[in-house]
């Protein structure tokens, strides 16, 4: 029966069947309709009977109830201003430090990532920093509103505790401000918004879809983030599929020191592909992106898809090896572990043990 009950939260997860739920309407673009968003280089996506499919397609490899982080946190380490230091959280909640501000992406910090709170897809791990242990949080982005990505609970927490500048991609704004969240910054792509002197937050694309109910298909847009400040750059691919995107915002931006790409739900293919990049996949987005370093994220939490827990890293491994990509270029890095970077060349600095 509990099969039954998740196949039927993935399915509100991942079909998010048409409706004719209220929303704002925005100038027709290249990725909207003026009714609908939607991916320019695969306008169709999956359709509804491919989505009925994968509910019965999906074959879960066994996860261990419970994995233990082994966190060594410096998360109030002084910074120069060509270093960054970034602690991997877990799933696509990343903590990135510079020197005068401090950025969370996708926070999640809820046990479940579902409409119910007591069915859908459970924590496998920890969050690697514990709530309680955050320093104060400057900004939040959010790249789309599906639950694994905008955890309300968590938001409401940091609106609460720290009062931060919450980015979100069109039409996700009056959610936050429904839920008591009060400075909110909606973006299209290629818009940007300035954080300080010469700190700059971009939307940037990526080649996904949302919803959150049955009546909400794609009518909020997805996205992901290019931060640039001093000179230096940083990205954040969100939640994405393969696509030309990754190769026009190195065109605009040029190649950014650390590129943040998720690796992880990726099986089954036939399906994941319309999606989710996979590890061979994240490796071509980092070539395509010119980025000095990238970080492996989206794996290892949440049971969403077909793969082993493992598959995701070993399956990186490989495809940086089929690449002739160095191992260093692209890594993996512990929950809770603080990373220290020297911008420009990427170049490790200092990482916890």
């Amino acid at each position: 029966m509990q099969i039954i009950i998740i196949r039927f939260i993935l399915g509100i997860c991942f079909l998010q069947l048409a409706g004719c739920a209220p929303m704002q309407h925005y100038p027709k673009s290249d990725h909207y309709d003026g009714s609908r968003f939607f991916n320019p280089a695969d306008p169709a996506g999956n359709s509804l009977w491919d989505g009925l499919k994968v509910l019965f397609a999906f074959d879960f490899a066994h996860w261990p109830d419970q994995v233990d982080n082994a966190p060594a946190l410096h998360l109030h380490d002084k910074l120069a201003g060509d270093e960054v230091a970034i602690t991997f959280v877990n799933h696509a909640s990343v903590l990135i430090q510079t020197e005068h501000m401090n950025l969370l992406t996708d926070p999640v910090w809820s046990e479940r990532v579902s409409p119910l709170s007591w069915i859908g897809p459970k924590r496998h791990r920890q969050p690697g920093i514990a709530f309680a242990d955050l320093p104060k949080i400057d900004v939040v982005i959010i790249s789309h509103n599906h639950y694994d990505h905008m955890d309300l609970d968590t938001l409401k927490q940091l609106e609460e505790r720290f009062h931060p500048l919450f980015f979100v991609p069109l039409g996700n704004k009056k959610l936050l401000e429904d839920n008591g969240v009060t400075q909110v910054v909606e973006l299209d792509w290629w818009q940007s918004h300035p954080l300080a002197s010469g700190v700059k937050l971009s939307l940037t694309p990526a080649a996904h879809f949302s919803g959150r109910g049955l009546f909400d298909r794609d009518r909020s847009l997805w996205g992901s983030y290019h931060l640039s400040f001093n000179g230096h750059s940083l990205y954040f691919g969100g939640d994405t599929a393969y696509s030309p995107h990754f190769k026009a915002i190195q065109e605009r931006f040029g190649p950014p020191d650390i590129a943040l790409l998720p690796i992880g739900a990726f099986e089954p293919r036939w399906f994941m592909k319309q999606v989710h990049i996979d590890p061979a996949e994240a490796v071509q987005a980092h070539l395509d992106l010119g980025a000095r370093q990238s970080i492996g994220m989206h794996f290892g939490t949440f049971q969403l898809t077909n793969e082993s827990i493992g598959q995701p890293v070993k399956d990186l491994q490989s495809a940086l090896q089929n690449k002739k990509v160095m191992a260093s270029e692209f890594a993996v890095l512990g929950e809770g572990s603080t990373t220290r970077f020297k911008l420009k060349s990427a170049t490790v600095l200092s990482q916890a043990e």
